[in-house]
């Protein structure tokens, strides 16, 4: 078997030098498209009876993609959203694989014909003011944990950080000042693609942060567990639906939204809208590239000012009048 249709070096190649050598990908990024690739490779392993070290380059066809995909819909219950991302790391493969090899261009243009499936937008859940209120409420400050917690908490609310980022945020990263100055109080979070950047804190988030780092060096997590570990996003993620749970036992109707880490950063970024902060500064606040991601917080609260209108609409039942039967209208139009 010529190695240049071993379907196996490629994937080698392409997770190890592309991904990370020439495109410097997320390592989050990294692990997704490794994910979609392992599915894929199982599945074509599976239809073509081949060991996964058999498979060839030309194992793989449209028709076989697009079954791949209905297997990933069907079988494993993925989203839109998830099928589509499997099916844009794939097309990233054939094109590492074509760019290199043209005599595979054909090939991948054949696989590229397969698309993305268009999906309804998806509304975006955030919390009320009281909403957000009992979730901060919810962990007992009295404990190391439950301060911990809070801070947590409160920091994801000021800074509008993601789970990633908290839980990779140092000690080194705090800019945290005292007294008169602790409205100067910062924070540098690191984002997708290595990006950076700086969030002010509130007086209050300074104080509980100053309190959980005290006497402890500037390279450590700020968010340890319980053994003293540095915090995974997923387990932000638990935290975060642990006292969701907690917080919907004083408001009922909470429960019927999904409350998760992003959650608190849409809440984040609404009650800024809210706060007259124009949409430019709420993308640098959160990190986003692009404008139009930050737009759907626009969106949102035009829709809620509509409905607002509508409640505050007068409902008249008088029928409207006619213009013919208006004399001074039509002595007007007589005239001319």
């Amino acid at each position: 078997m010529n190695n240049r249709e071993a379907l196996g070096s490629w994937i080698r190649r392409f997770l190890m030098e592309y991904l990370v050598g020439e495109r410097n990908l997320a390592r989050n990024t990294q692990q997704s498209y490794r994910d979609a690739v392992r599915l894929l490779v199982v599945f074509v392993a599976a239809k073509t009876h081949k060991k996964v070290d058999e498979l060839l380059i030309a194992d793989i066809d449209a028709d076989l993609l697009r079954a791949f995909l209905r297997h990933i819909e069907e079988k494993r219950k993925c989203g839109i959203a998830s099928r589509n991302q499997r099916l844009a790391a794939i097309h990233a493969l054939a094109g590492f694989i074509a760019e290199r090899c043209p005599e595979y261009l054909d090939w991948c243009a054949q696989l590229r014909t397969v698309k993305s499936k268009r999906s309804a937008p998806i509304p975006v859940c955030y919390l009320e003011k009281l909403e957000i209120d009992a979730l901060l409420d919810a962990p007992n400050p009295a404990t190391l944990l439950g301060n911990r917690d809070r801070a947590l908490l409160l920091f994801m609310y000021n800074s509008g950080a993601r789970a990633d980022e908290a839980a990779k945020l140092c000690i080194d990263d705090l800019n945290l000042h005292s007294g008169a100055d602790s409205t100067l109080s910062s924070v540098c979070l690191h984002g997708k693609g290595g990006k950076s950047r700086i969030c002010p804190l509130w007086a209050s988030t300074t104080a509980i942060l100053r309190n959980l780092v005290a006497g402890r060096i500037g390279k450590e997590p700020v968010f340890l567990s319980r053994r003293l570990q540095p915090l995974t996003r997923f387990g932000i993620h638990e935290i975060v639906k642990r006292y969701a749970q907690a917080a919907i036992s004083r408001i009922p109707d909470m429960r019927k939204k999904r409350i998760g880490p992003h959650t608190i950063r849409h809440t984040t970024a609404t009650h800024l809208l809210r706060a007259g902060v124009d949409i430019n500064t709420i993308r640098a606040w959160l990190g986003h590239v692009s404008i139009n991601t930050t737009n759907i917080y626009a969106e949102t609260e035009l829709q809620m000012k509509a409905k607002a209108l509508g409640l505050c609409a007068v409902d008249s039942k008088r029928s409207a009048k006619h213009w013919r039967d208006n004399p001074g209208l039509m002595s007007f139009l007589a005239q001319i």
